[in-house]
């Protein structure tokens, strides 16, 4: 029910509140979380002090408010991805053991990938992929195969959402071409010096569960070495998760 004169319900504000805050903005005043929740302040005001409240939010000495423990605790008592991370990591560690680079898990959310997990050496290279955060789809290796192996109505959708920004035909023969061979490999799409190699999580009925991927320099991916560890735990993945 709408009670606001914009019409947004409580709810769609208390998500747009809790959605400012990012990376790059883990913690602001509240009249910027205001602006960028297109909220206005006092309204912003209310909700912030109430969130802070029940531990969603929490404020710091200087004003500033950033996400709470609360809301953590709450998504981690009983969360699909918390499943995945959980049947993932052995078989991430076992990977990362062999690469020394970057080992990531993502899955597919609206138009992105949200990557849900990774291992990071200390002498990794540059990697933009963070977790709970999100890339588009078409520059990510995890979210080419992610989209190559969701069903055609997904993929169709995809791309008429995005005809703008990207070439339609290209595409379905790139997701082809990911199927065809089990794995996506992208060279300086996000990083101008680094590769990304991904292969599918597949479930019992061959759905797409996850990708499972790595980050890597550049002239250093080894595919004929790489994918079959990465189909290996791949497999793994999806027989802990049965």
């Amino acid at each position: 029910m709408a009670n606001s004169p914009s019409g947004d319900s409580m709810i769609r504000r208390l998500m747009r509140i809790i959605a400012s805050f990012d990376h790059s903005k883990p913690a602001m005043s509240v009249a910027v979380l205001a602006k960028r929740a297109d909220i206005p302040l006092a309204t912003t005001h209310r909700l912030v002090n109430e969130l802070v409240d029940e531990g969603v939010l929490r404020r710091e000495r200087g004003g500033q408010v950033r996400l709470g423990l609360r809301l953590w605790e709450l998504a981690s008592r009983s969360s699909e991805v918390l499943s995945l991370k959980q049947a993932a990591m052995p078989f991430m560690e076992d990977v990362q053991a062999v690469i020394r680079q970057h080992t990531q898990l993502a899955v597919l959310q609206d138009d992105e990938v949200l990557f849900v997990e990774r291992l990071s050496s200390r002498d990794s290279v540059i990697n933009e992929a963070k977790v709970a955060g999100r890339l588009p789809v078409h520059v990510s290796s995890s979210g080419m195969v992610l989209l190559a192996h969701s069903l055609p109505p997904v993929q169709e959708a995809y791309l008429n959402r995005n005809a703008e920004s990207v070439d339609a035909g290209q595409l379905r023969r790139d997701l082809a071409g990911v199927r065809q061979s089990g794995y996506a490999a992208l060279a300086g799409y996000v990083v101008a010096d680094t590769s990304g190699i991904a292969v599918p999580v597949l479930g019992r009925r061959q759905e797409i569960i996850a990708a499972l991927g790595v980050v890597v320099a550049v002239g250093e991916e080894n595919i004929p070495a790489t994918v079959p560890a990465l189909m290996t735990a791949a497999r793994g993945i999806a027989r802990a998760i049965a």
